[in-house]
């Protein structure tokens, strides 16, 4: 193993990773140091990674294996790579809401893994929120409550046929596919533990989350929103700003993410993989 450079980006989560190469097969070794410095900080970046998308997807099935993403078109002859695109006469932007990635999904995905081409020369960073610091910063009767709660998770808000890409589709550039199956329903823990630090983290989004099973409807709708708010503070965050061959991994277990709106007429092109994921499991197991 080469030795490594890690540079915190804020107090609560991400560090940009210096001297580790992946554009290169790794060995079980170095996966298992990229997945040490994930459980530590989160979110890591590594600068200057130049690799094609048949590195990248050899780099993710040797993180854990390829996920596919429903409802967005993967790239052609490649189901499990999305192009992740912003035209400079686009009007939105993807992922512009706190969310944590697929986890409608019965085995949401342990990482996504997002790699940069082409960046606006201001705008277009992307925050994360640490999601064990959102459950650990509540109010102790709260978080007691929260460990025998389920929460209900649905892509159909975003995805579903009618939902709300598809009715703006014709202000983005990506490659959506409303589907009706989107309005399926999962449920999970409201507090998982991560598989690997046996920490508890929060696992409610805005996006995704529809409510908590077997409250009663208003109930369920004000501690959706009471914890969206909380789970977002600014405390728990750092920010990320793009550059060209950037590769950035993030732990989709334990934080949510946000990517900003705000380079207009200017272009933006990245391609993202999703590592394969396992069901969540509750604080007691």
């Amino acid at each position: 193993m080469s030795t490594h450079e890690v540079e915190r980006i804020a107090g609560a989560c991400g560090a940009i990773v210096r001297g580790i190469d992946v554009t290169t097969p790794q060995s079980a070794e170095q996966i298992e140091t990229i997945q040490r410095l994930l459980d530590e900080h989160l979110v890591i970046v590594l600068p200057n990674q130049r690799m094609d998308l048949d590195r990248l997807e050899a780099f993710t099935d040797e993180m854990g294996g390829r996920d596919l993403t429903p409802y967005v078109k993967g790239v052609e002859g490649r189901p499990y790579v999305i192009r992740v695109i912003k035209e400079p006469g686009d009007e939105l932007n993807f992922a512009n809401a706190w969310h944590t990635d697929l986890s409608y999904l019965p085995a949401p995905p342990a990482y996504t893994i997002l790699h940069a081409h082409d960046v606006p020369t201001f705008g277009g960073d992307t925050m994360w929120a640490n999601q064990y610091l959102a459950y650990e910063t509540l109010p102790a009767e709260l978080r007691e409550r929260l460990l025998t709660l389920r929460c209900t998770h649905s892509a159909g808000m975003a995805y579903g046929t009618g939902g709300y890409l598809e009715q703006v589709a014709h202000k983005s550039s990506m490659a959506i596919e409303p589907s009706a199956d989107a309005h399926g329903v999962h449920t999970h823990p409201a507090v998982v533990r991560h598989p690997r630090t046996g920490r508890l983290a929060l696992f409610v989004n805005p996006v995704y989350t529809t409510g908590f099973e077997g409250l009663p409807a208003d109930e369920s709708r004000a501690l959706l929103q009471r914890l969206s708010q909380h789970a977002t503070h600014l405390n728990f965050t750092c920010r990320v700003r793009w550059l060209a061959h950037q590769l950035v991994i993030w732990d989709n277990r334990c934080t949510q993410h946000f990517a900003i709106n705000d380079y207009g007429g200017q272009r933006r092109e990245m391609y993202r993989t999703s590592v394969r994921g396992t069901e969540p499991v509750g604080a007691a197991a």
